[in-house]
């Protein structure tokens, strides 16, 4: 018996570290691999195209906000807000919409800049981006009907604030039939406004102080169009009244504080996928899970309370010559060749007899054999001779034969010897 190889606090520390290692790689994975602040035009996004802004002021009006990470998150009610990036699919971005229209607002912020991260300046945090350019949306499949342009204004106006644009020389305006417009430029270009169909939406009337210029179907929620990103942006939002802006039209799109607001970041290539291990932790499958870390604390209980210490192990092979004889004839038993060992054992005897009596050597078997056999005839020892044991021995074929006879001729050696 030995002592533990290891300590009981040595083992519930690594069993500690184990837990807490699983843990991270579960938030890891629910996270798509870490932190989404990439410089990305995304709700998560720090740098100048960003909307982490507008999301961190729509929390702190009191707002459930949702950084939607996966597609189930996307069919919640409430306002859906989707910026999708110039490249994207407009099938998906329509698919999206369709799919929400009936189970709340949406709102969709079209693109317009390029930027990439800040290189060579030490003071540059995470996230932060400069301009490159510009880069105009391009979805068919999605509002074919609406176009979108690039022109000059020198501010904007909406929802009964006016305030001025961070780059006039570079503005984003949409046209088309079926636009209510919400904010416009002070050319009159069309910077936001929403898809005008049988809905009937009161809060983005009252947004633009007008009403009844929408249908009556209470059952259609709007669709939102921002043309013009750099209202509600971190870089446009940096001004104070495009950031009292950007709230009322949140709330005017949202239509009430009650739901929450889901910014989608799926489309920004963040969406994380399912996997066994997140979906090991929820229901119905957390209530198995759950008992499976039952069973292995009563399990680990268990362990550390048995009695003693382990068990050393014994030898796969033990030292002597009792185990080499032993296991010389269990390989002579299992290759079924014992027959094979009847007469050397018969000769083995002979000689050993031979040697302790004293008798002649150089003799024939023969001769040696019958003369063991005067030997117990002057002794007076009951039973066969030897010779006679030896020769049943040599002829005899099956195992029980051969055990018998030898211990016969064993025997006759200890009367003897």
């Amino acid at each position: 018996m030995n002592a533990p190889t290891f300590g009981r606090g040595t083992v519930i520390g690594m069993v500690l570290i184990g837990m807490l290692a699983f843990v991270a790689l579960l938030y890891w994975l629910g996270n798509s691999g870490g932190n989404a602040n990439n410089g990305g035009a995304h709700a998560a996004g720090r740098g100048l195209t960003g909307y982490a802004a507008l999301a961190a002021m729509m929390e702190a009006d009191g707002f459930e906000v949702v950084r939607g990470r996966n597609k189930a998150a996307l069919n919640g009610v409430g306002l859906l807000v989707l910026t999708p990036p110039a490249e994207a699919k407009g099938e998906d971005i329509a698919k999206i919409v369709d799919a929400h229209r009936h189970v709340g607002p949406t709102m969709v912020i079209t693109p317009k800049w390029a930027a990439m991260p800040i290189q060579n300046n030490p003071k540059a945090k995470r996230g932060w981006t400069e301009i490159v350019g510009t880069a105009l949306p391009n979805w068919p499949g999605f509002e074919d009907g609406v176009s979108v342009d690039l022109g000059r204004a020198r501010g904007w106006h909406g929802g009964g604030r006016w305030g001025r644009l961070p780059d006039g020389k570079t503005v984003l305006s949409g046209s088309g039939k079926g636009l209510a417009p919400l904010v416009t430029s002070d050319s009159g270009r069309v910077l936001a406004a929403w898809v005008s169909d049988d809905g009937y939406y009161p809060a983005l009337e009252q947004f633009i102080g007008v009403h009844d210029i929408g249908g009556d179907d209470s059952e259609i929620y709007p669709l939102v169009l921002v043309f013009e990103p750099d209202l509600l942006n971190n870089r446009g939002l940096a001004d104070e009244q495009t950031g009292l802006m950007a709230r009322d039209l949140m709330l005017a799109a949202a239509d009430g504080r009650s739901q929450p607001i889901t910014f989608d970041m799926t489309l920004n290539g963040l969406g994380a996928t399912r996997n066994l291990l997140t979906l090991a932790f929820e229901p119905p499958f957390v209530a198995a899970t759950a008992s499976l870390f039952l069973a292995m604390l009563a399990v680990a209980w268990r362990a550390f309370n048995r009695f003693g210490p382990a068990r050393v192990r014994a030898r796969e092979i033990a030292a002597g010559k009792t185990a080499l004889v032993g296991n010389s004839a269990g390989l002579i038993r299992r290759a079924g060749r014992i027959h094979l060992i009847s007469g050397p054992y018969a000769d083995a005897a002979r000689e050993r007899l031979v040697a302790a009596l004293g008798l002649p050597r150089g003799r024939t078997g023969e001769e040696s054999e019958a003369a063991i056999d005067r030997v117990q005839e002057r002794r007076g020892l009951a039973g066969p001779p030897f010779s006679h044991v030896a020769a049943r021995l040599r002829a005899a074929r099956r195992r029980d034969d051969v055990t018998k006879r030898a211990a016969e001729l064993q025997k006759i050696e200890k009367e003897l010897a």
